[in-house]
């Protein structure tokens, strides 16, 4: 696993299982006001990714890709909240700005596939998530933090997966 900087962390993911065992790594730490953005093109392992994080996160909540209907909501026991935005099929910010992100960050944490369509819309602190296809079922992530939180966060997959840095 090369580290990049101290912001940046890249891990190759040999297959879905893996991908999602990534993904619950992160979801066991995810606060609400958190903003997880994962970037990758179609087949990628986006929605992959996102059911271990669900699930690491406590979801009572099966996990599919919102590509039709925008936004899923995933819930735990307690009442809290996981946002889950696929901003693929969106045709422009003004109508990226009709999903009131601010209001779902009070709730709960957000997910966004497809950031890259939001524009200035998604926080400047948040953590970024490039995945890529590699051969057959591989997969290389790039994890970026923006902001002390999102170190936080990083921190704590470097260490549950690696042992420290």
């Amino acid at each position: 696993m090369p580290i990049l900087d101290s912001h940046t962390i890249e891990f190759f993911s040999r297959s879905p299982e893996q991908t999602r065992r990534i993904g619950m790594r992160l979801g066991s730490a995810i606060n609400a006001g958190d903003v997880i953005c994962l970037q990758g093109n179609l087949g990628a392992g986006k929605t992959t990714f996102v059911q271990g994080l669900a699930q690491g996160w406590g979801s009572q909540d099966s996990v599919s890709s919102p590509t039709f209907i925008l936004v899923n909501l995933y819930r735990r026991a307690n009442g809290d909240q996981i946002f889950h935005l696929d901003t693929y099929r969106l045709e422009s910010i003004p109508e990226a700005e009709e999903l009131d992100l601010d209001a779902m960050l009070a709730e709960g944490a957000l997910i966004i596939e497809w950031p890259e369509r939001l524009g200035n819309l998604i926080p400047a602190e948040r953590l970024w998530i490039n995945l890529e296809h590699g051969a057959e079922e591989h997969r290389q992530m790039r994890f970026n933090a923006n902001g002390g939180r999102y170190d936080e966060l990083l921190d704590g997959i470097r260490q549950s997966m690696f042992g420290g840095t």
